[in-house]
């Protein structure tokens, strides 16, 4: 039996570990870094895409093995290789090197991608503490964004000095989480059954995950579809804050405001999610990211960014809400690999929107992006709450 105190320690480990890796002093002005080194607005998607195409080739793997070989380990894997991709951002000055950097990065966020919620919900489930879940889960999620929102204010101002400064020191943030990794404790779980091949047992998963159990497979999609709105709207922010001319010195506190927002949402997540109800919580989220778009089309003025807010009333309540939903419905022995399948599906589906939705703004204009993201999330949202609700899941 692991020592109870030790599966505590690993609650707060995680909103430490979740503090390092979201303290993002490049990410206030990382557009306009890009743009210093000759990329166009549709090659800053492409390079996403690009890390959301690596992330595809190891998410479910990773998955697998953090279920097989521990949580502890795989995320051990992900700090070394996130570290090394922002180590090698900053030796970075064109499109293929930045590529090669953000490789690095994807294959690091694959390792710690489902196994952070997984070795999570498993301390929980050998504390007696599981119904606590989705409220610890919106304290990491609103860590990160409060990490996110400070660093984003120090990024701000390094950035004045040169847009290459942020970038040198995130590298060195990065380095933090190896140590906190190291002393996290792997809880006792149920185990992956033996005897087959572990390429055969994730196609089974993934099959599992997107057709072997309904309920399953549309919160999957459903969340994915989410999330990708708001995944989206991130890489639209800077670009929305160089046409009603903020200025560069106030990029930062205006991301500091935004992820001081999402943290505030994800901590009140459970209570808006009781108050609202299963039904209504599940659809209005995509219903609010759409309109978020569609107010954005028509209205670019200053005031307008007031509209950002939507996006993250919905990135806060996304993640712990529905990764609560998905954890009731499978096992333990095989929650990281379903997990990380909800991670595939999401950054397959920005993989296809993100290059679309900035070839759209370099030729035509940000307001037809944004139009056209309305659109697009508004039709698949309503056919993927369709279908959860013919499962049945609204009522469960």
């Amino acid at each position: 039996m692991t020592d109870p105190n030790k599966l505590v320690a690993n609650i707060w480990k995680l909103y430490a570990i979740q503090a390092c890796r979201w303290f993002l002093l490049l990410m206030p002005t990382v557009v306009l870094f890009f743009r210093e080194n000759g990329l166009s607005l549709e090659q800053v998607f492409i390079v996403h895409a690009w890390y959301s195409a690596c992330v595809i080739l190891f998410e479910v793997p990773s998955g697998y093995f953090a279920d097989r070989l521990g949580r502890r380990l795989s995320l051990l894997y992900g700090s070394v290789f996130v570290s090394a991709g922002f180590g090698a951002y900053a030796i970075s000055y064109s499109f293929y090197e930045f590529l090669a950097a953000e490789f690095l990065i994807a294959v690091g966020a694959g390792f710690i991608s489902g196994s952070d919620s997984a070795l999570l919900y498993d301390s929980l489930i050998q504390l007696n503490r599981k119904e606590e879940y989705q409220k610890i889960a919106g304290r990491l999620s609103s860590m990160s964004n409060f990490s996110e929102g400070v660093a984003g204010i120090l990024g701000g101002f390094l950035a004045v000095i040169s847009l290459r400064t942020p970038v040198i020191w995130q590298a060195w943030v990065m380095v933090l989480m190896i140590p906190l990794v190291w002393s996290l404790v792997e809880p006792e779980r149920k185990l992956p059954a033996k005897g087959e091949s572990s390429f055969r047992a994730i196609l089974k998963i993934v099959h599992y995950s997107l057709h072997g159990h309904k309920e399953v497979k549309w919160l999957i999609l459903y969340t994915s579809l989410v999330g990708t709105s708001t995944l989206t709207i991130v890489w639209f922010v800077q670009p929305f804050l160089e046409l009603v001319n903020v200025p560069l010195s106030l990029f930062g506190i205006s991301w500091a405001v935004l992820q001081f927002a999402v943290g505030i949402f994800a901590i009140l997540a459970h209570r808006i999610e009781s108050f609202l109800g299963r039904r209504t919580a599940l659809v209005s989220l995509i219903l609010i990211s759409s309109a978020g778009y569609f107010l954005l089309s028509q209205f670019q003025m200053i005031w307008a960014g007031l509209f950002f807010f939507l996006f993250y009333l919905v990135r806060g309540i996304n993640g712990p809400v529905l990764n609560d939903y998905i954890n009731r419905c499978v096992d333990s022995d095989i929650r990281a690999t379903v997990l990380s399948v909800k991670s595939l599906v999401g950054r397959m589906m920005f993989m296809v929107l993100g290059p679309l939705a900035g070839w759209v703004a370099d030729v035509y204009s940000l307001s037809e992006a944004f139009l056209l993201c309305g659109v697009i999330f508004l039709v698949f949202g309503s056919v993927f709450l369709f279908f959860l609700g013919r499962h049945q899941v609204f009522s469960r």
